[in-house]
């Protein structure tokens, strides 16, 4: 990293530990929507996250998360031509960020001034995030993303809303370390209100393993799940390219020039098999 990153090694803990809270949820909840196994997610979210670190040589502060732009595209292909063949086109969809790195090459960092102004940009993240506005209310009132209920309405409630509270509280009001985090202050409290009530599971906890391998599926391609799942791969571009340009507001430097476009656009088609994208959080997938 350069000079002007070398915070304290506590700040630098605490950043790490909240933006690991804050990809988290979106990292996991993708795969559990779509039916996926939410291992295989976080093992290549790592992967794809330490890969994207050497490539642009540590530069950029971004974690690799699953994208919400795939979420529908995937439920629809695994119902039509299966999961072997859906993931295939998954894993084509990486090789459009390859070719949009060498457009980058080749036009210079330019292109995406003129592809993707700010006026594109804005609309496609706002859009992506309030389609999962009413999956995040269902969860806060203790229902599954289809409706289903987990846990009493009222019951959830006493435990999402001081969640809320106590992150919006520490956000706003919070001074000195405080300040820095307010989604790690939401989560503690939201731990031990459902241990409280009783939600906590401890025995799955207990007899979950500490080490596992993913369950990975071979990918099958699939012409027709190939272009089915392909075009949906120039939203999560979007939302890195956004995400990359919020980080770059917040430290006052400008990552789509240095470390070069083309470096994270091959990083960001490394880690197949699941669908990637930044979740870039300013606070962090990343850099949602």
């Amino acid at each position: 990293m350069q000079d002007e990153f070398n915070d304290p090694l506590w700040r630098t803990v605490l950043s790490g530990a909240q933006m690991l809270f804050v990809a988290f949820g979106a990292l996991v909840l993708m795969p559990l929507i779509t039916g996926l196994d939410p291992n295989v997610a976080l093992f290549t979210a790592g992967l794809g996250t330490i890969l994207f670190q050497i490539v642009t040589g540590r530069q950029v502060p971004v974690f690799l998360a699953s994208s919400f732009a795939f979420i529908t595209p995937i439920i629809l292909a695994k119902g039509q031509f299966g999961l072997a063949a859906t993931m295939g086109g998954v894993m084509a969809a990486g090789f459009v960020y390859t070719f949009l790195g060498l457009a980058v090459k080749i036009k210079g960092t330019g292109f995406i001034d003129r592809l993707l102004p700010p006026v594109v940009i804005g609309p496609v993240i706002i859009s992506i995030g309030l389609a999962m506005a009413p999956i995040a209310a269902n969860m806060a009132m203790g229902k599954a993303g289809d409706g289903t209920e987990l846990i009493h309405y009222q019951t959830a409630m006493l435990i999402s809303m001081p969640a809320l509270l106590t992150t919006l509280i520490v956000a706003v009001f919070g001074k000195g370390i405080f300040r820095l985090v307010p989604i790690i202050s939401g989560v503690l409290v939201g731990f031990a209100m459902a241990f409280y009530f009783g939600v906590v599971d401890t025995a799955k906890i207990a007899a979950a393993p500490w080490f596992a391998i993913p369950h990975f599926t071979a990918p099958e391609f699939n012409w027709q799940a190939i272009l089915f799942i392909v075009p949906v791969a120039l939203a999560p571009a979007i939302e890195h390219i956004g995400g990359v340009i919020a980080v770059g507001s917040v430290t006052g430097r400008d990552y789509l020039k240095k470390p070069a476009c083309i470096a994270r656009c091959w990083a960001m088609a490394l880690p197949p098999p699941q669908p990637a994208c930044s979740a870039v959080r300013p606070t962090p997938p990343t850099p949602k």
